[in-house]
């Protein structure tokens, strides 16, 4: 697992996010830079934020929600996609919804966006402003919001992930469609 492990309440976090192109079991992840191909899938695929690799050293892969839910497993062995009751640990922990973003969030102006408001990283999960790649292919927001996906699904289409932006201190959970590449955070699996 690449970063350094941050310890935040009673959960480990990764503190960068996830940049692999193979699942667990070694078997290749797919690279899809067409929109049109990206839209269309249902199963698991990744990018990077324009398709651009050096976009890839600060904000690591996206990975669609196929590949987060793919029974190889996209996290390495002993770590594991965030559920929706570890995501909400996580912000109840921080001191709730309205104020954990601010202490997820890496501090200053060089990824973020201005004002970045109530950046202060105290947690030390560094989350940064990846953007995100939505069900038509098309990328959005990079500096201006954070978004990762939990290991839950909602409904067929849609599952659960965390949202991060540069104009509040808030930590949302939302849904999305599945088709959409967001950033991928790890949790390890046990720390008792």
């Amino acid at each position: 697992v690449s970063g350094l492990p941050v310890l935040i309440g009673t959960q480990e976090w990764t503190n960068c996010n996830l940049d692999v192109t193979t699942y667990a079991n070694g078997d290749t992840i797919p690279q899809v830079t067409d929109p049109t191909a990206w839209a269309a899938l249902t199963t698991g695929a990744w990018c990077y934020y324009d398709n651009d690799s050096a976009n890839g050293t600060t904000y690591g892969k996206m990975y669609n929600w196929y590949a987060v839910n793919d029974p190889r497993g996209l996290a390495p062995v002993g770590y594991h996609i965030p559920t929706l009751v570890e995501l909400n640990t996580l912000t109840t922990f921080l001191g709730g919804e309205s104020v954990a973003g601010g202490k997820l969030k890496e501090t200053g102006l060089c990824n973020w966006l201005t004002p970045n408001t109530g950046a202060t990283n105290t947690s030390g999960f560094t989350g940064l402003p990846g953007g995100y790649r939505d069900n038509n292919g098309v990328f959005g927001e990079i500096s201006n919001y954070g978004l990762w996906w939990s290991s839950v699904e909602t409904v067929t289409a849609f599952a659960n992930y965390l949202l991060l932006g540069y104009n509040n201190s808030n930590a949302f959970i939302y849904v999305n469609s599945k088709t959409f590449g967001f950033s991928v955070r790890l949790i390890k699996d046990d720390i008792a």
